[in-house]
């Protein structure tokens, strides 16, 4: 009877230990994070993240994922290291979406890639830095000055384009005024008037046939010898081409301009033109 009732005792104990275990395994965490932060590495960073040793923490992470390379708790925390407390936006931001890649889920997803742009923006300021207040105010200084220069240089060469201008056209002119009939030149008159006022003082000879006036055989040369042309180079214009608008020769061309190379003519320069 006692043997009885001792097996009955043991079997009802055996059977509580029994449903004690399997109360206790339905309550433990499942595998996954919970697992992650029991890695020994894992615990000896947090413990020197709570000692203040972040380099040692992150040397701790680090071993961490040679443990377990998909431990996505060990690349938050590396994350947040290299954000706040071991600078690095290069090495957070990848630990960071490393961390989003194995943890896609993560109800801070939203929070971590805000820091991501926010290590992206550090990135880029690291990268490419802002010149100083007084370093800016020196370049625009110096721009300032060569654009004078600029504006200078350029009053200068717009003066001398009017200025060419104006011969040109006086030079344009000079031929049309030679060939007005009030142009006599004061010797033609003087000889048109001497043989008339000499007549008066002469005894009048016999009549005869009216010679020509000597006047205009004289002003016939005149008009002829009249400044000769010429042509002020404009931009985009070859000595052929000049050939070509005034109907001309080459070879004439360079004759009326003796020791200038018409191959390197420059804009304003004056050329002779030969008759036409």
């Amino acid at each position: 009877m006692s043997l009885g009732i001792r097996f009955g005792e043991r079997w009802w104990i055996g059977a509580l230990i029994l449903a004690l275990g399997a109360a206790l395994a339905g309550c433990s965490p499942a595998p996954g994070q919970a697992d992650e932060e029991r890695e020994p590495h894992f615990l000896l960073g947090k413990s020197r993240v709570n000692a203040m040793d972040y380099t040692g923490a992150v040397e701790a992470f680090e071993q961490s994922l040679e443990v377990n390379p998909r431990s996505a708790a060990a690349h938050f925390e590396l994350g947040w290291l290299y954000e706040q407390k071991v600078p690095d936006p290069a090495a957070a931001i990848y630990h960071y979406e490393q961390y989003l890649k194995l943890n896609p889920n993560a109800g801070n997803a939203a929070i971590i890639r805000q820091h991501i742009e926010a290590c992206k923006q550090q990135l880029a300021a690291d990268v490419m830095p802002l010149p100083s207040a007084p370093a800016a105010q020196q370049q625009l200084e110096n721009l300032l000055e060569q654009n004078r220069q600029l504006q200078a240089q350029v009053d200068h060469l717009t003066d001398l384009v009017r200025q060419w201008n104006a011969w040109y056209a006086a030079q344009q002119t000079a031929p049309a005024a030679a060939l007005q009939p009030n142009s006599v030149s004061p010797s033609a008159s003087t000889a048109a008037t001497t043989p008339a006022m000499s007549l008066e003082t002469q005894p009048q000879p016999a009549p005869t046939a009216p010679a020509p006036p000597p006047a205009r055989r004289q002003i016939e040369p005149v008009t002829r010898a009249a400044a000769p042309r010429r042509h002020m180079v404009v931009a985009g214009e070859t000595a052929m081409a000049i050939c070509r608008k005034t109907g001309i020769k080459f070879s004439a061309l360079q004759a009326a301009n003796p020791g200038v190379d018409l191959n390197r003519i420059r804009v304003g320069q004056v050329l002779n033109l030969p008759p036409p």
